[in-house]
């Protein structure tokens, strides 16, 4: 059974995803406060956690720098009360792979957990895959990337992000094809947050991020990756 966390501060609304994730089959456990979600996340393996950004105590941003910052990449789905596109930008930014802007409707929240579930769970029943790419060793079995035998972070969407340039390799590759096939869904992102996480790639994996060799510029289309 898929077990899920929500993190989220108001009581009605808390109590009525719980009931119904419940109904849908989930194993539900709720922390009311950012504190609470950070115990439980550090206690319990999720498969996937709901976490809102405007909490007591630690805030939903916060909560899941720290998550990341320990290792933790379960995936999350954030609920914002905030239409501004920095926060939407700041959360994805962090290591959020989805996000859901209040108010929402209950069956849309349903589909992008269902959607992010999947993506998931289609790349962890892969064999597990091991590449040397530039600078960076990444093992896309356990998300984990290193450098001359050094740790290197990285978000879970950088890692969704590397694996689907491997997959469709020598191939130009728009934004729109990112923001669809790696985010999953149509959005109102710019294309902005696409280059920031290019740019952030390029860091990682270049001998010379000025000069990529891996990750190519198509002017005015998108992405190639030689691999």
């Amino acid at each position: 059974m898929v077990k899920i966390l929500i993190v989220e501060d108001e009581p009605q609304m808390r109590l009525g995803l719980k009931d119904n994730f419940e109904f849908e089959g989930y194993d539900v456990d709720f922390a009311e406060d950012g504190e609470k979600g950070l115990i439980a996340v550090q206690e319990t393996d999720y498969d996937l956690i709901i976490l809102d950004v405007m909490l007591p105590k630690i805030s939903g941003f916060d909560l899941l720098k720290k998550m990341r910052n320990e290792g933790n990449d379960t995936p999350v789905i954030m609920l914002t009360a905030k239409g501004e596109e920095i926060d939407r930008v700041l959360g994805l930014e962090l290591g959020a792979d989805d996000y859901v802007t209040k108010p929402f409707s209950l069956r849309e929240l349903l589909a992008r957990v269902k959607a992010v579930l999947r993506r998931n769970k289609i790349i962890g029943d892969k064999e597990p895959q091991e590449y040397k790419i530039g600078n960076l060793n990444v093992n896309f079995a356990v998300y984990e990337a290193s450098c001359d035998g050094n740790p290197v972070a990285m978000t879970h969407k950088e890692f969704e992000i590397l694996k689907y340039f491997i997959d469709h390799a020598e191939q130009t590759i728009s934004r729109d094809d990112l923001l669809r096939d790696v985010w999953g869904y149509e959005t109102d992102i710019t294309s902005r947050t696409v280059d920031n996480f290019i740019l952030k790639l390029r860091q990682k994996i270049e001998f010379n991020p000025s000069h990529p060799r891996f990750i190519l510029t198509v002017h005015g289309v998108g992405y190639k990756f030689i691999f």
